[in-house]
């Protein structure tokens, strides 16, 4: 068995390595010389006493015989553990480079699979990111709903005890109003004795009618000669002749004067009393306003960039433009966006659970919620949305109406400059990542903004169309960029408009 594995490990071997039989023969030749030279040099001594010797000689060599069976066996044992791991490192260099290759397409494939998970891990980063900062926007905005519905509950309350308050108030009126008619029932039962009264006098006026003329006399005019004249004279003489029977109110003009003052109360109009109607006065025809801009749909490309936007931190501001809406939905009017926070300034409705509001948000989450109501009805409509940090007092004007304030909103804040400025869209991040919920649908001209609070006249006057008030560091001649579907319109007045 060690033969045939010592065979199966030369056939590997290279040709210069001889085999194991015949190399051992080499190897042995010397030793076999060597022992033949001793022989001879021994064998006359081992004459001379050839009986003593001989055994002792044959037994050393079995014995050296055995020792050298012992020693080609063990020689053979170390051949064939040397042709083994010769089959073993032969050709190790090559293995060792394939190796070596094959350590290096791991270590690429490494290398790109970590440059992947890398990307992937910045994805998710940003992603988490802006996660976060939704989630931020939705935490702010259910605080502030939920600060808003506890508002709205304390109202409700104060509302539920003013009612209370109206009705208690109605029924001591409806009690004064009971009082009261029965006034009137005694006063129309004293009329009435006075016209009895009335009628007697009168046929003793016309028996001495006669008579007085002939003196030449200037008569007292008859009652029905009053009722001509009209129902107020005809009152007038009752209550003289009242005061002429009164034995306690005769020579006090001032008590006669008192007497006929509580007649007119109780007096009821007459036809040619009655109030004029009341007419409603609207904004009227304004015309030679800027080019209005038409926001047709909701698409993300419609949107306008103002430049060069805040260039001073404002702690006052004025917002006036002149709007029309396409739909019921209202949408972002303005926004504007810094690297610190997407949403330093906005006007937009998308997040309002109130139909017809928008939330005027300064330094998000801060915001309040603005009634536009009047809005929807597809007609043109001036609106002016002011603000000041002098404890943070805000107004909202529709058509030269102030519809909303309030105050401790953002106070002693300062708006940064610096930012990005766009109409019709709402910013996630500077200058981008629209929401097409979020668009305006409508029409919008003669927008300006001021770095100061308005005064109420000068909101009526640009209501009125007139011109704008000194100071407007922004305008729509500030526009740089039109993207989108958006439309330039020149109309002669906003009427005419399409």
């Amino acid at each position: 068995m060690r033969q045939t594995q010592g065979t199966k490990g030369r056939t590997s071997a290279p040709a210069s390595v001889c085999p194991s039989m015949r190399c051992l023969k080499k190897k042995t030749l010397p030793f076999l010389l060597i022992f033949v030279s001793l022989y001879v040099h021994r064998t006359p001594s081992q004459e001379a006493h050839p009986a003593r010797q001989r055994k002792p000689f044959f037994e050393r060599l079995r014995r050296l015989e055995e020792q050298f069976q012992r020693f080609q066996q063990v020689t053979l044992t170390h051949l064939q553990d040397i042709a083994n791991n010769y089959n073993i490192y032969y050709n190790m260099d090559a293995r060792f480079q394939s190796l070596v290759d094959q350590s290096q397409a791991v270590a690429l494939a490494m290398n790109q699979s970590q440059a992947a998970i890398q990307g992937d891990v910045a994805h998710l980063k940003t992603w988490y990111r802006q996660s976060q900062r939704r989630n931020r926007k939705v935490d702010a905005r259910l605080q502030a709903l939920d600060l808003s519905l506890s508002t709205k509950s304390r109202q409700w309350a104060e509302k539920e005890r003013e009612q209370k308050a109206q009705r208690e108030a109605i029924a001591s009126l409806a009690l004064s109003v009971q009082a009261l008619q029965d006034a009137l029932a005694s006063l129309t039962r004293q009329v009435h004795s006075q016209d009895a009264r009335l009628a007697a006098l009168e046929g003793q006026t016309q028996r001495t009618s006669s008579g007085t003329v002939a003196l030449g006399l200037t008569t007292a005019p008859t009652p029905t000669q009053l009722v001509q004249r009209g129902p107020g004279s005809l009152q007038l003489w009752r209550a003289r002749q009242v005061a002429k029977s009164s034995p306690q109110h005769r020579g006090s003009p001032h008590d006669f004067t008192g007497h006929v003052q509580e007649m007119q109360k109780f007096q009821a109009p007459s036809s040619h009393q009655a109030a004029p109607p009341r007419t409603h006065q609207g904004p009227g025809n304004i015309c030679g306003m800027d080019p209005v801009l038409i926001f047709p749909n909701t698409s993300t490309e419609n949107v306008i960039f103002l430049s060069p936007g805040f260039l001073m931190p404002l702690r006052a501001l004025s917002f006036c433009s002149w709007v029309r809406m396409a739909t019921r939905h209202l949408g972002t009017l303005l926004s504007y966006a810094t690297k610190d926070n997407d949403n330093k300034l906005v006007l937009h409705g998308r997040d309002s659970l109130v139909p017809g509001s928008i939330h005027f948000v300064i330094g998000d989450p801060d915001f309040r919620e603005l009634s536009l109501k009047p809005l929807l009805d597809g007609q043109w409509h001036h609106i002016c949305i002011i603000w000041t940090s002098v404890e943070g007092k805000y107004w909202l004007h529709i058509d030269r109406r102030l519809v909303a304030t309030g105050s401790r909103f953002r106070e002693g804040y300062e708006i940064p400059p610096g930012g990005s400025l766009v109409l019709g869209q709402e910013q996630d991040t500077v200058g981008g990542e629209f929401d097409s919920s979020e668009a305006f649908v409508g029409s919008i001209s003669g927008l300006a903004i001021w770095d100061r609070a308005l005064l109420p006249g000068e909101v009526a006057n640009l209501a009125s169309g007139k011109e704008l008030p000194t100071g407007a560091i922004l305008t729509l001649t500030n526009v740089t960029s039109v993207g989108g579907f958006v439309q330039r319109a020149k109309c002669t007045c906003l009427e005419q408009c399409p």
